[in-house]
């Protein structure tokens, strides 16, 4: 059910915790992670918005019907990108590629079939230091995609590169919008995989 603020979320939340005699329901907040991505982590501004998260909950847990619990978590964690390496402007990136997709902090890179080693070499070279930089067959061995059906493998890139420092992969001309952000998430760093669960059970 739709919910235009903190209030209807949490009357939303009551109605369909109330509708029948057992329930499940979801409650997601956005409004943290697209002030994290605008301003970053380490804003105020992101910040004051944990703290209306923080009410959000606690007004919640004051609606529970008796012998409801209360899970509070994320789908992600968090960082603010200092550094940008820009596949735009960076040449030695480009040699190659036909096409790059995913994420400032998860980059797939898809490459002419014979370029394939040579752009693997050139991204371990100039990402090396601060990036997890994997071919295709390494990732898929290495379990990152779970099991992966063999129909869906071309679906990743050759060439993955997953920064494990405050750096971002970035295409400034194609990807604007992703440029101009501040907190971003996708590697596999414990910042951005690992997240709260906090429990609360009404008796």
């Amino acid at each position: 059910v739709a919910a235009d603020g903190l209030g209807q979320l949490v009357g939303q939340a009551e109605r369909s915790l109330r509708a029948g005699d057992r329930a499940f329901v979801t409650v997601y907040h956005s409004d943290l992670d697209s002030t994290g991505h605008r301003f970053g982590i380490d804003s105020p501004d992101w910040r004051h918005q944990l703290r209306f998260v923080d009410m959000l909950a606690e007004q919640i847990a004051g609606v529970l019907p008796p012998g409801t619990a209360l899970y509070i978590t994320a789908d992600h964690g968090m960082v603010d990108a200092v550094e940008h390496v820009d596949f735009d402007t960076t040449p030695e990136l480009q040699e190659g590629v036909t096409l790059i997709g995913g994420d400032a902090r998860a980059r797939y890179v898809y490459s002419t079939p014979a370029a394939h080693e040579d752009v693997l070499a050139a991204w371990k070279g100039l990402l090396g230091d601060r990036a997890w930089v994997f071919a295709r067959d390494e990732a898929v061995a290495a379990g990152l995609f779970g099991p992966v059906h063999p129909e869906l493998l071309e679906r990743i890139g050759d060439v993955i590169a997953v920064p494990f420092t405050d750096m971002a992969i970035v295409a400034s001309e194609r990807e604007p919008y992703l440029t101009r952000m501040v907190g971003m998430h996708g590697s596999l760093v414990p910042e951005e995989l690992l997240v709260p669960l906090l429990s609360y059970t009404r008796l």
